[in-house]
């Protein structure tokens, strides 16, 4: 995990007490709210439905155990007593008093956190693989670079006040859990045919009202000139992005509208300018920045026998094991997600108490250390298979062990209507109905890998476009509705989902994901993954099916 330096530190404090400045002034009368608004959103405060809402950074969503229990702090002294994980790896307080925030961001100071570009047209929070350093599949470990990019993004001067919010995120191994080709700029940490280190470049993908799959610009760009690629992406984007319309300011509306070659002509232009200047990086500099991760040392350990006997004696702890489980790149170890999708609770949400709980597993279990994931969960990265028996024990006594990673009720929600004052929707209600109706955890596993993502707007914090199936909430006259899509996925075959058709009524929604999983174990074949089934068949078997048994169930609501 990063350990600040001095210069890290002090930039923090000084822009805690910053902000309590601010925030007394406006108190005071002293500032207008059209002038406290811009330094507001650049700390990460928000005016949500109900309340303030204030968005911390998990920088690549790493978290230390010290961090947990100040965030435990916050919730159970400054808000209602929990905090939620978003899909950007951040953490979300929903309640806490404007008077307040300044003392929030300063005991969050204390532990090496802020809400700094955490919102507003800037670039925000790079965001990584939550197994990254761990992962058995991994290339080159992404931490250290997506530091690099934190510390030349935070307060970058040209790159303040762009046309739109700018998200970058980073991929080191073969499999893409960082979703970058859904990103602003995607990076992907590759070897060219010489062995050399770099990176390949995806711009120009989001979802939101416009969802766009990225494309490649740049199929190798050397790491010493990773920064000066990315400058002159986003010096095009801050050149030419549009300002006069908020919904076609994002980078990808403008290399849609440019056409890939031609916004990868423009880049190289600027690129030749930037090329082996200032920003250009060195092996020193790589080398202080590594030198910042305080990661434990892990030697080799023999399998487990004691794990491997537990995994045939008891069932309950080897459907975890399944679900929840991932390989190591250090034998002997495993890294562990802990649910937070038990029934009947937000997606995403944690109690003050889990928090504090959370933490005690970090030190107990993985060196102090977790990870919070784009899919709403915790990762414990580094855990001895001799543990795990007695973490997932530990972890069922708090309500994080539910084995259902990857399935049907490991859903991905937006706080939706709920909180967020953007939403047309409510999003938690429906995860939490669907959740009710597939509370069989024989039957979870039957159906297999299948992922719904749920989102209340438009802007798609859900990332409903690439679920398997995603649920995007609606207005119609003041009423809610719910339009759906299937087909859509992440990873490295990223897809966006298809609508199948009008929207439902929020009482539909569990029959309709019954439908469409019900036509899935139809048609599929042995081993076969509802995405899959999806692909080979096309959307038209589950249209039908979802519509006409729900025009069945309305005729007989009406006899």
């Amino acid at each position: 995990m990063y350990q600040y330096d001095e210069y890290d530190q002090r930039l923090v404090d000084e822009r805690v007490a910053q902000f309590a400045d601010q925030t007394r002034r406006y108190l005071a009368g002293e500032l207008s709210e059209d002038e406290f608004r811009p330094v507001r959103l650049q700390n990460g405060l928000y005016i949500q439905r109900h309340a303030p809402m204030l968005r911390i950074a998990v920088p690549y969503g790493n978290l230390n155990s010290k961090q947990l229990r100040t965030l435990g702090h916050i919730a159970r002294t400054y808000d209602r007593g929990y905090g939620h994980i978003t899909t950007r790896q951040n953490v979300q307080f929903n309640w806490p008093r404007l008077e307040d925030v300044p003392e929030i961001l300063d005991l969050l100071a204390k532990v090496q956190m802020h809400a700094i570009q955490t919102s507003g047209n800037c670039i925000r929070n790079v965001t990584a693989d939550p197994f990254a350093g761990v992962a058995a599949d991994e290339r080159v470990d992404p931490r250290p670079w997506c530091e690099i990019l934190r510390q030349w993004s935070t307060f970058h001067p040209e790159f303040a006040f762009l046309p739109r919010k700018f998200k970058i995120a980073v991929n080191g191994a073969e499999e893409d859990r960082a979703v970058i080709q859904v990103h602003d700029i995607g990076l992907d940490i590759v070897h060219n045919t010489a062995g050399e280190l770099g990176f390949r470049v995806l711009v120009g993908g989001g979802l939101g009202r416009t969802p766009i799959i990225g494309e490649e610009v740049a199929a190798f760009v050397p790491w010493q000139q990773i920064l000066n690629y990315c400058e002159a992406v986003l010096r095009v984007y801050n050149q030419h992005g549009r300002r006069d319309n908020a919904y076609k300011a994002r980078i990808k509306i403008l290399v849609k509208a440019l056409g890939v070659p031609e916004f990868a002509r423009q880049v190289e232009a600027e690129f030749a300018h930037l090329k082996d200047g200032p920003s250009t990086l060195t092996q020193a500099e790589i080398e202080r920045v590594a030198g910042r991760f305080n990661d434990p040392v892990l030697d080799a350990l023999a399998q487990d026998a004691g794990y491997r006997a537990r995994l045939t004696e008891d069932k309950a702890f080897a459907a975890w094991a399944r679900r929840n489980v991932r390989a190591h790149r250090v034998s002997g170890y495993a890294s562990v997600v802990l649910s937070l999708k038990p029934y009947g609770v937000a997606p995403g949400d944690l109690t003050a108490d889990q928090f504090d709980a959370v933490a005690e597993l970090a030190d107990r279990y993985s060196f102090g250390e977790v990870r919070s994931t784009h899919e709403q969960n915790i990762v414990l990265a580094s855990v001895r298979e001799a543990d795990l028996h007695r973490l997932w024990q530990d972890a069922r006594a708090i309500g994080l062990a539910t084995p259902n990673i990857g399935l049907l009720t490991d859903i991905i929600a937006c706080p939706g209507g709920d909180f967020c004052a953007l939403a047309n929707a409510k999003s938690i209600p429906i995860a939490n109905a669907i959740q009710d109706r597939f509370d069989n955890l024989d039957y979870l596993f039957d159906i297999g890998d299948i992922e719904i993502n749920i989102s209340g707007c438009m802007n798609a914090c859900g990332h409903h476009h690439v679920g398997h199936i995603g649920i995007l909430g609606v207005d119609k006259n003041g009423e809610e509705f719910y339009q759906v899509t299937i087909g859509g996925s992440q990873g490295n075959d990223a897809a966006l989902g298809k609508v199948i058709g009008p929207s439902f009524a929020a009482a539909e929604m569990p029959d309709v994901i019954t439908s469409l999983v019900n036509n899935y174990i139809d048609h599929r074949e042995e081993d076969e993954r509802f995405i899959d089934t999806v692909r080979r068949i096309g959307v038209e078997s589950f249209k039908t099916r979802v519509y006409a048994e729900r025009q069945s169930q309305r005729k007989a609501a009406h006899v």
